[in-house]
Parts: C-alpha cells; structure tokens; sequence
C-alpha cells in the first residue's frame, strides 16, 4: 500500500470514479494527520483534499472516527509486522532480541508520525470498534510475549513479575521517549543522547529495579527460572488501544 500524497486533486477526483474513493479517503486525511494532527482536521477537510464533495465521504465512512479508526487499524497492521520481525521469536537470545523490539517501535513512530497519531492520540474508543481493538490487541501481544519471555530470565530468589505489568511499563516508557523525540524537547533543543540510548538506559533502571541484573545480559543458561518460558495468559491488554500511559 502506498501512502504517498497525490498532489492534484483532479487526480483524486478520477480515482474516485474509478471507484477508489475509500482509498483516496483514507490518503487524504493520512496526509492531513501529518500536517495537523489527528484532532486537527474535519471530515470535510478530507472530502476537499480528496477533491470530492463534502457528502461523498459517507459512501464509505459513517463519521470521521470511523475514517480515523480505518486509518489507525491499518497503521497497527503494520506495526505488528515490524515488532513480530523485530522480535524474531526471541532469536538469537531474549535480550537480544527484546532490544530489537524496542528500536523497533521508536523507528515506527519516527517513520510512520500520521500512523502512530491516529493509534495513540486521536482519542479513539476503540473497545467501540471491534476490528481496531483486535488490531491493537494482536500488535500489543508481541510486546507482551517479550515481556513473558523476559520475565523468566529473573535471577533465583527473585519474584517473578508479572508479565503484562512488565509489558505496560515498557510500553509506556516506549511512547514517552517517542512522543518526546517526535514533538517534544528535541524539537527545541539537542537532547545528549538517541531515543535508543535513551530507552536502553530506562529499561535497566527498570529491570534494576525488579531485581535484575543489568551490569550484564542475563544468561539464559544459568538464570532462567525455568527451561521454557510459561505461555502467555488469554487476557488481553487494557481497552485503549492499550490504555494510556500514566
């Protein structure tokens, strides 16, 4: 699927009678996501920058959180593709690979800004909306599984934790670091490392805090609790799409 924005409307236009008015929709308000923010646009603005009338979009779409949901299902479709390569099964160690998701979901809210607004701050309901919630759940599920995995590296003696509450708090350091990278402090001013650097070192303080210890990777031979890490619970995460960090 390419997003690219088509610049002349009567473009848009034919393409909708070709029958392409949900995509050229859905490029439309992608684009004005990008400019202005998920809040920061109509559904007839993204009627005008499709180049079709204000009433066109309710062929496809009932509101604009409807189109915004489309949009923000789409962008968790991709999201779960990147942290499921990222997380490669926990190949070739935990850690290792742990790591890799977590650069992962920063180089998806750098690279993907429209996508990341309409899955995290566009206000969504998404217990209201069925396929997104699935979405949302299915993507999160792959920073839950690394949690799980990672959960049963604790060294002996120390209290296992529980792997979703793992999973929110790296989350929520995930999207704090994004959100500052994307639009915050680094906007103004050089900050003295990278959103990598900077989640890394967030995750030890984490782990060292649980009782982990960070001055070397676990070694999944000797300090693993058990020889498979335990399934992952049924449960999903938080109506949300995953909540929203504290």
């Amino acid at each position: 699927m390419s997003w690219r924005k088509d610049k002349d409307p009567r473009r848009a236009e034919r393409g909708y009678h070709h029958g392409n008015l949900k995509e050229a929709l859905l490029q439309a308000a992608l684009d004005l996501i990008a400019q202005k923010g998920a809040a920061g646009f109509t559904f007839a603005d993204a009627a005008r920058m499709a180049g079709v009338s204000p009433a066109a979009p309710y062929r496809h779409f009932r509101d604009r959180d409807e189109l915004l949901a489309s949009i923000a299902q789409r962008g968790f479709e991709q999201f779960e593709q990147q942290l499921t390569q990222a997380w490669d099964d926990g190949r070739p160690d935990t850690v290792t690979a742990f790591e890799r998701v977590g650069k992962a979901y920063l180089r998806f809210a750098r690279e993907e800004p429209a996508f990341y607004s309409a899955m995290f701050e566009s206000g969504l309901p998404s217990d209201a909306n069925p396929t997104l919630l699935a979405a949302s759940e299915r993507a999160f599920a792959i920073i839950r599984a690394a949690a799980e995995r990672l959960a049963a590296l604790a060294p002996p003696g120390t209290p296992r934790p529980p792997a979703m509450m793992m999973a929110l708090h790296i989350w929520a350091m995930s999207h704090g670091i994004a959100s500052l990278f994307g639009r915050g402090d680094a906007a103004r001013r050089k900050l003295p490392m990278s959103p990598e650097e900077l989640l890394e070192a967030e995750v030890l303080i984490y782990l060292r805090g649980l009782g982990f210890p960070t001055d070397r990777r676990p070694n999944e031979q000797g300090t693993k609790s058990s020889a498979e890490p335990p399934p992952v619970p049924p449960a999903g995460p938080p109506a949300g799409p995953w909540g929203r960090p504290k």
